[in-house]
């Protein structure tokens, strides 16, 4: 008898009877009677007694390995059922290709059919990944045991592969190609399809915000005319995923508790060569925050001071993040105040009636539970410092979930690692607990080649080498050099973010400007030096602290006959050659745009002031001025912003100060005009040329105002355009400590006087495959006389 797979024998009578019947028994005892009596006997099983077994066609694999297999023992009484089960288990050891089982006599006979060996592997119809790129991504490999269920695994990665390119239509079929000496060919037959694209993305159930403003947040775009540098177009399974989990987020930051993603269906077009993706959400109402309360379990812990570091307002639109950072600010504040084992336990009341959430902040002891220590593993080149430097807790504190947790996402914002994971686990006693840290490093350094284009400046290349790790050390090296038509920049910066381990960021920057621009009859050249300290003095305000040396100069052109067309005071600037400049600066920050209570709106302020003094041969006291406001209106489609720019030049040394000391605005700062368009000019006749001079002096006080909005234009997104109008106002004037020996007692010098200018205008804004682009038409409606207008401005700047 031959077993190809053992399922039993079996052989039996069927016997049948009628037991006498009392007269008065019922129909129902009768027929359950009658079925009892009719069912078959039970059948009698096989069984076996193998005094030896016997291997037949096994050549690598040991005699001894396939009897184990089998988990049979010589003389041990086996049914049919148990050598069913013996076969199995050899056929499930993943070697033999056949397996048969014979039992002959007191002798069990075991035939085998190895699985042959991989000679070579190749790949046959691949041209959009290429081979070296797919032997990467399977796990077969030659010289090892051929498995057809690891050949279709194979076979499913190298199809997702192509899935991820868009490539949803990819088959991947694995053949083999018999040779002599039990050796195979694997061959893996590919058929990559077409790139299907997504047509259009499309909502319904969305009734708060439109398809054009959902589409702008996910990362699945629709297929437009740049595909062939946008590569988001395709319909990819993971990226469908994450823009489920971003719209959740999105709406949940709003205010919409009862957010949710119902579907997301692809229809493939008649064509089938794109699809449309239909996204079904449910919006559900907006909630604000209503009563916002704090109280304690501890008795060392006062509510009311933890209260009082809430920011939180009433009326405010609900945010989880707003929870999670006054939970965050209040654990802080515990651990401050030296009060272990904190836990803030936020308890939401829902207000269905006024659509409101009361949130009570309650202080609770938790497990007093320690950090035993903190491992870190798969850091090859960064330094085990750099990874402990994100974590608040060391070895000894009290452990705190929420605090790891935060940690976890610090290192994986470095962007040092491809992969960082952390978990904890129960360390040497119950109230301790070990800290994993599991990452895997990539490459952190970078050539960053680009182009620009202005107006003002020029074509431009420029070349960046970075380093973002230096060393594994977590400092970030650069060295950026940036040519145009009209200026050259070279500089050298180093940052070291953790300065003697604290959060203390140090940068260091040397570099050398030339310009040559055409808006000026001179050249200019400026070396510098400059160290800076920045340290946070708040969630979202931070101080700088720095100090500066330059060494700077006004040149003629090469061109000996330009020497004649600058004016007196200009010359006389030239005339004083190198001078240097020593100054200590300081400059206070504060964005809430980023980390504010209102995602759609936020502002920025840098207040700065500079002296020089510290020894060079320019004493003077800078400061400057910046408010930034902006929100998001009509369903956050519409950017409105308002920008306030200010700043004043008081010279203090001996002698005279130069242009290049003093203000002067460029069509960055204010719109409709050339770089020195207003403000101070030197117009004295006598020009060899004919007329009078016509040199920008720059300023020693200036204010400009800028309000933007920028829109949709109704246009097909995928051609990237949007729409901008503008509205600045301001003005530069100020004119002290200058040459006026060659003037006529300074009657050729105007624009001394305080005048705002007033500038309206229209932007075209376009996201490019090659960078961004923007066109400014801009049409003054108050000037000077002496100004110098520019109507249109177009700047582009590109990484490739």
């Amino acid at each position: 008898m031959v077993w190809g797979k053992v399922t039993g024998k079996s052989c039996g009578e069927r016997k049948s009877g009628i037991n006498i019947l009392y007269r008065k028994v019922s129909a129902i005892s009768l027929a359950v009677a009658l079925g009892y009596a009719l069912a078959p006997l039970p059948a009698e099983a096989q069984s076996y007694r193998f005094n030896s077994v016997q291997v037949e066609g096994n050549q690598r694999i040991q005699t001894s390995t396939v009897v184990a297999y089998t988990g049979i023992e010589r003389g041990q009484t086996v049914s049919a059922g148990e050598l069913n089960d013996a076969y199995q288990r050899i056929l499930d050891s993943g070697v033999f290709e056949t397996v048969e089982i014979v039992p002959r006599g007191s002798t069990l006979v075991i035939k085998v059919t190895e699985f042959p060996t991989i000679n070579q592997i190749s790949f046959e119809g691949n041209r959009r990944l290429k081979d070296d790129a797919l032997s990467d991504i399977i796990e077969s490999a030659p010289r090892r045991v051929f498995s057809p269920s690891q050949a279709e695994r194979d076979a499913a990665l190298i199809a997702e592969a192509y899935s991820v390119q868009g490539r949803l239509a990819s088959r991947v079929t694995p053949r083999i190609i018999r040779r002599s000496n039990n050796r195979v060919d694997l061959v893996f037959e590919i058929s990559e399809g077409e790139t299907i694209e997504v047509e259009r993305v499309s909502f319904t159930g969305n009734r708060v915000y439109s398809d054009r403003r959902l589409r702008r947040i996910l990362e699945t775009k629709q297929a437009g005319l740049l595909r062939t540098f946008i590569r988001s177009d395709t319909l990819i399974e993971d990226r469908l995923e994450f823009d489920k989990q971003v719209l959740r987020d999105f709406y949940l930051s709003r205010g919409y508790v009862d957010f949710r993603v119902n579907s997301a269906n692809a229809e493939v077009t008649q064509e089938r060569d794109a699809v449309f993706l239909v996204v079904d959400v449910t919006e559900g109402q907006q909630f604000r925050f209503g009563n916002i309360t704090v109280t304690s379990e501890m008795p060392e812990a006062d509510a009311d001071l933890f209260q009082s570091t809430l920011k939180i307002r009433p009326g405010v639109v609900y945010s989880p993040t707003l929870v999670e950072n006054a939970i965050d600010r209040m654990e802080g504040l515990a651990v401050r105040n030296e009060i272990d084992f904190l836990r803030v336990e936020p308890r939401v009341t829902r207000n269905e009636r006024n659509l409101t959430l009361d949130i009570e902040f309650v202080l609770t002891r938790g497990p007093r539970v320690f950090v035993e220590r903190i491992d870190i593993e798969g850091n090859t080149t960064t330094l085990d410092r750099v990874i402990r430097q994100q974590f608040r807790s060391v070895e000894g504190d009290p452990f705190n979930p929420r605090s790891i947790r935060n940690s976890a996402e610090r290192i994986r914002a470095l962007g040092y690692f491809a992969n960082a994971d952390v978990e904890t686990r129960e360390g040497s006693s119950s109230d301790q607990v070990i800290v994993d840290v599991d990452v895997e490093e990539q490459p952190t350094g970078s050539l960053n080649l680009g182009g620009a284009y202005s107006v003002t400046d020029g074509f431009g290349v420029s070349v960046g080498l970075t380093e973002n790790n230096f060393l594994g050390r977590g400092q970030r090296l650069s060295f950026n050099i940036a040519t145009a038509t009209e200026s050259d920049s070279y500089v050298l910066g180093f940052t070291e973010p953790y300065l003697l381990g604290r959060e203390l960021k140090f940068d260091l920057d040397l570099g050398l400007n030339e310009t040559d621009s055409s808006f000026s009859e001179y050249k200019t050249k400026r070396v510098f030096f400059r160290p800076a300290l920045t340290f946070n003095t708040g969630e979202d305000s931070s101080v700088q602290v720095r100090y500066t040396w330059d060494k700077d100069e006004m040149l003629f052109d090469d061109d000996d006959t330009n020497q004649n067309l600058a004016g007196p005071v200009i010359q006389s600037e030239i005339a004083q050659g190198e001078q240097t400049a020593s100054a200590f600066g300081v400059t206070y920050r504060y964005d809430s745009r980023l980390t504010g209570l209102d995602p759609n709106a936020g502002f920025l302020v840098e207040i700065g002031a500079d002296y020089a003094g510290l020894g060079g041969d320019s004493e003077y006291i800078k400061a400057t001025t910046k408010l930034v406001a902006q929100r998001r209106i009509w369903n956050e489609e519409v950017t409105i912003r308002a920008t306030l720019e200010a700043g004043a030049f008081q010279w203090e040394g001996g002698g005279n100060s130069r242009t290049l000391d003093r203000f002067v605005l460029t069509p960055s700062v204010m719109r409709g005009f050339e770089p020195g368009g207003i403000g101070p000019r030197d117009q004295t006749d006598g020009n060899p040329n004919g007329g009078n001079y016509n040199d920008f002096l720059g300023g020693n006080y200036y204010a400009v105002a800028r309000f933007d909005a920028e829109f949709p234009l109704g246009l097909p997104e995928e051609l990237g355009l949007r729409g901008g109008l503008f509205y600045d106002v301001g003005g530069l004037w100020g004119l002290q400590n200058v040459n006026t020996a060659g003037l006529n007692s300074g009657n050729g010098i105007v624009g001394r006087d305080r005048s705002f200018r007033h500038v309206v205008g229209f932007s075209l804004l376009w996201t490019t495959g090659f960078g961004p682009l923007r066109f400014n038409f801009s049409k003054a409606l108050k000037k000077e006389d002496f100004d110098e207008e520019q109507a249109f401005d177009l700047t582009l700047q590109a990484r490739f």
